[in-house]
């Protein structure tokens, strides 16, 4: 089940953060701004009454930027990541938005594959962005039902 992110969560989800981001990860102090801070939706997927992953996302305007996504690495694989998307898109478009943008790490093809998947299309690089020196790839999916194929 998909639900609002609360103070509780923020422990489990700074270790997740750990495990997947490693360096870039995020600490609890940045966790829990985005819980409070306007225009952010912070939601986790529990399963077993157990967060196994989560998404945060930033409104601005008509735009949102998907900031994280993760899924513990045993949970992988199981649609939960998808689900994850898939609402925060459904929010993001009864927020106003009509695009979202993310960043990727340029080698972590899986991340690359599933976002392409899923709609979303390379149109930047943002060189040496990330501390181990990779590249982001800055990619775009329209939020519109004409350019998506929903409605």
């Amino acid at each position: 089940m998909i639900r609002d992110a609360v103070a509780a969560d923020v422990e489990t989800v700074e270790e997740l953060e750990g495990e997947l981001f490693g360096t870039e990860s995020w600490d609890a102090d940045t966790l829990l701004d985005d819980l409070e801070r306007e225009g952010r939706r912070f939601v986790v997927f529990e399963d077993d009454f157990e967060v196994v992953g989560y998404a945060i996302t930033m409104l601005a305007g008509d735009l949102t930027d998907l900031a994280r996504i993760g899924v513990h690495p045993s949970r992988q694989r199981e649609g939960i990541a998808a689900a994850l998307l898939d609402h925060v898109i459904d929010a993001a478009r009864e927020d106003g938005a009509d695009r979202m943008l993310l960043e990727v790490s340029a080698v972590n093809p899986e991340a690359l594959a599933f976002y392409a998947a899923t709609g979303f299309e390379h149109i930047d690089t943002r060189t040496r962005y990330y501390k181990d020196g990779s590249d982001a790839l800055v990619m775009r999916r329209s939020l519109t039902s004409s350019s998506d194929g929903s409605s």
